[in-house]
């Protein structure tokens, strides 16, 4: 390469990085962030080893700040106004998760749609959340936990070790078995929850973005093709065992016998018309799928976090134990109901709690479809991720005074009627999102995370080992303790 080549060659670059520069700038305006970004990289060494501490200092810097990594220009909002006016404005952003989202979860998953077609999703499945499905899956729930928790309390090992694996493991096993039942084996089962993890790892905030072999993108795309496989298969066994006329046994068996009831003409008109189309079995097993995301490593979290914090506070675990022990009538091997879970007055209030405490999702990206003035004085570009953020919203010391401590009283009805001051500002528990995205298992994952832990609280005690980083927080696509919950497990002898 002669001279006059190289000189050419280095000035295109050193004008494309300037360009660079200059493109960053001119978006970021006045908000908080980074003069320069990184030339191509940005904030990307950050973003591999992600802090919760480096993502507070970040929404401290403003309601509105920016930040860039691999040349993706983002706005990070902190406050609870700019953050549920992304989530409540789909003409403006949709969600886009993470950059390699899509690939993943595949693009015309209905998580990704908008307008009309996302509302009739979200209509026709509403029907997987009401009372009558919740109770098909209670007793499913049940079983897995006290599967569970029997080979925890017979483990050998003296010492406690870390759980948070083994919570994940529970809360794999709950999820296909309420969302599929015996329509899947147990080696898919297994095969699905093995290769389940590489699909967390891809969806972290930052990845590298093209799904070449040996990266994550690459690897949690087939290990998407693995549980697709399943899951279809799933979905057509589901199809012919309802065709027969049997009652529902799991979730797939409730939507699908909801369709039958729909085309011959069940139920009101409306969720006629969402329920009667003919969805495909991979149209199904892509609802699935997005289930399993959304319930996997979030209500693991809640899980690990509900484990932890009953350890750290022993007299909130004995009012637990108290009300359970009520509920139950002393009768440990009866099995839980939606009536008894609807008592579980006080358990429900941890779970509310800790959810709000450390809630599982801290954010959740979108992109821009159109210019969006989100602030009087910032127009967000076309093209961009925007990330609404929650943490400072379920931390606003207005509606929840000692905001970094664990009050579940909080919660609790007051006696005569009146509104707890906690209930006051519904707009700041944004633990399950907001807008037309809102999380739509909601009761579902209410319902779980109280039953898990007010089994375990009759069934159980647990050692809780403190570490250095047991009060540090990893992030991953959720958070977690950094030592992974180091616990030891022991039978509970029960009330006298």
């Amino acid at each position: 390469m002669n001279k006059q080549v190289l000189g050419s060659l280095l000035a295109m670059i050193a004008t494309l990085l300037v360009l660079e520069q200059a493109v960053y700038r001119y978006k970021k305006a006045h908000l908080p962030g980074a003069k320069w970004t990184i030339p191509l990289i940005g904030k990307f060494k950050d973003s591999m080893d992600p802090r919760l501490e480096g993502y507070k200092r970040q929404w401290a810097s403003g309601e509105l700040s920016v930040t860039s990594v691999f040349n993706i220009f983002i706005v990070i909002a902190s406050s609870n106004e700019y953050s549920r006016k992304i989530l409540n404005s789909p003409t403006y952003a949709e969600p886009c998760l993470t950059s390699s989202a899509k690939p993943i979860l595949l693009k015309e998953n209905w998580v990704f749609l908008h307008g009309k077609v996302h509302a009739d999703y979200r209509k026709a499945l509403n029907v997987l959340f009401t009372k009558k499905a919740l109770s098909i899956y209670l007793p499913i729930q049940e079983n897995i936990y006290r599967k569970y928790f029997k080979q925890w309390m017979s483990d050998p090992t003296p010492e406690p070790k870390p759980y948070m694996m083994a919570m994940r493991d529970l809360n794999m096993e709950t999820s296909l078995r309420v969302f599929t039942g015996n329509h899947m084996d147990d080696a898919a089962a297994a095969e699905i929850s093995d290769k389940y993890w590489l699909i967390t790892v891809a969806l972290q905030l930052v990845n590298f973005p093209l799904a070449l072999p040996g990266t994550n993108v690459y690897n949690a795309c087939q290990a998407r093709k693995v549980a697709m496989k399943h899951l279809t298969a799933a979905a057509a066994s589901s199809k012919r065992y309802m065709a027969e006329g049997n009652e529902p046994t799991c979730l797939l068996d409730a939507w699908i016998g909801e369709m039958i009831q729909a085309r011959q003409g069940s139920g009101e008109e409306e969720q006629r018309r969402v329920l009667s189309r003919e969805y495909t079995d991979h149209e199904i097993a892509m609802v699935v799928l997005s289930f399993l995301f959304a319930s996997q490593d979030a209500m693991t979290s809640a899980i690990v976090f509900l484990f932890q914090r009953m350890s750290e506070h022993p007299e909130i675990l004995a009012k637990v134990r108290e009300e359970q022990y009520r509920i139950r009538g002393g009768d440990l091997e009866q099995a839980t109901t939606l009536d008894m879970v609807d008592d579980m007055v006080y358990t429900r209030a941890c779970v509310k709690e800790s959810l709000r405490l450390t809630p599982p999702v801290i954010m959740v990206p979108y992109k821009t479809r159109k210019a969006f003035k989100l602030a009087d004085d910032y127009t967000v570009p076309s093209g961009t991720m925007v990330i609404p953020s929650f943490w400072d919203s379920t931390h606003d010391a207005t509606s929840y005074p000692e905001p970094d401590k664990f009050i579940p009283e909080r919660w609790i009805p007051k006696e005569d009627g009146e509104q707890v001051l906690a209930d006051k500002y519904p707009q700041n528990y944004m633990v399950w999102g907001s807008g037309p995205h809102k999380c739509i298992g909601v009761q579902y994952a209410s319902m779980h995370l109280a039953a898990v832990i007010g089994s375990a609280s009759v069934l159980m005690d647990w050692e809780h080992k403190v570490t250095p980083e047991s009060s540090e927080t990893q992030v991953l696509c959720t958070l977690f303790p950094k030592d992974g919950l180091q616990l030891k497990f022991t039978p509970r002898a029960p009330p006298s």
